[in-house]
């Protein structure tokens, strides 16, 4: 087993995190996680309201008697959202942990801290990371460039925004971005993390509540196969690459174009049903991450969890050993 200052501060058994992903972060995928004894974090915002929240975190109770977190991503919207009665529900529900993303997360921290809840922020610059540790989060979700989602316009990749962030982060430290096998679990902690998060990786589980179909892409693509999107609009994100992708970079590309020439194709509810749920790739935009280049077959969650400990503690305790003179 490796104890980390992440698992002894959190009370985890491995320094493994799932963290949250929109329509993916699901009770079915989170219990699985928390029963193989890593941290996962189911998704607020996809359950749809509040009551629908309280609802999926007992419904998560059902399956695992293990910790699990919840996901609250804190972006600006054109519906407001109701993020403090989202708040209300974690707290009253007795969730403990809270990755927090997005938007500033300073509004939330007392009420959250007030009843015992431990909040990880995501991030994808040391300065960020500093500036959340300065507002009082407990822990530091740092994103490389090689991440799914948003890795923000500065293009760190892992190698070097990690140990940054390690040199001068006083909190535990979350590495993301890139990561899907035993390597990296070790690579992270040399570097100076206490854990690492993966998305890309767990989705292509048995578990991961999307279509075998996207399963199998995972595993099919390469590292190269995927899109950096909307940076143009200064909102960058990765996502596979498919016939909607192209079509989005395309349109980007010329001189006169506004987000509102791309907002049917960027929809997010057009992703979720014709890719995860029907199955057709080239459906809409999905996120996935550089990591996918390491994804090799589609293992239940206890296994993959146990699979990446095991070639972690073997790199560290023998691989090294062996190949290293001093």
């Amino acid at each position: 087993m490796l104890a980390t200052r992440f698992t002894r501060e959190f009370g985890y058994d491995h320094p493994l995190v799932c963290g949250g992903m929109t329509a993916v972060g699901t009770p079915e995928l989170i219990a699985a996680v928390a029963n193989a004894g890593a941290l996962g974090f189911l998704t607020a915002l996809t359950t749809g309201s509040p009551e629908n929240l309280a609802k999926e975190i007992a419904r998560t109770r059902t399956m695992t008697d293990r910790p699990f977190g919840v996901n609250l991503t804190i972006l600006p919207t054109i519906e407001p959202v109701p993020y403090d009665e989202y708040r209300e529900a974690i707290i009253d529900s007795g969730i403990r942990v809270v990755e927090t993303a997005g938007s500033d997360p300073t509004p939330h921290l007392p009420a959250f801290h007030a009843a015992g809840v431990k909040v990880v922020h995501k991030c994808v610059a040391v300065r960020h990371a500093l500036s959340a540790e300065r507002k009082g989060v407990d822990a530091i979700s740092i994103d490389g460039f090689e991440c799914a989602g948003h890795p923000g316009e500065d293009d760190i990749p892992g190698l070097v925004l990690i140990p940054a962030a390690a040199d001068k982060v006083g909190l535990p430290l979350i590495a993301s971005g890139g990561f899907a096998d035993g390597r990296g679990l070790a690579a992270a902690l040399a570097l100076g993390a206490d854990a690492i998060n993966m998305g890309t990786r767990f989705m292509a589980t048995v578990e991961a509540p999307i279509h075998p179909n996207v399963k199998q892409r995972l595993v099919d693509a390469d590292e190269r196969q995927t899109d950096l999107v909307y940076r143009k609009f200064h909102n960058t994100a990765r996502v596979a690459r498919n016939a909607v992708s192209q079509e989005i970079l395309a349109v980007s590309a010329r001189p006169e174009s506004k987000f509102a020439d791309i907002a049917h194709l960027a929809s997010g509810a057009r992703g979720r049903k014709s890719v995860y749920a029907e199955g057709d790739v080239d459906g809409g935009v999905w996120t996935a991450g550089m990591s996918q280049g390491l994804i090799r077959d589609i293992p239940t969650v206890a296994a993959l969890v146990e699979r990446i400990v095991g070639e972690a503690e073997e790199i560290i305790k023998h691989r090294l050993a062996s190949s290293v003179v001093l």
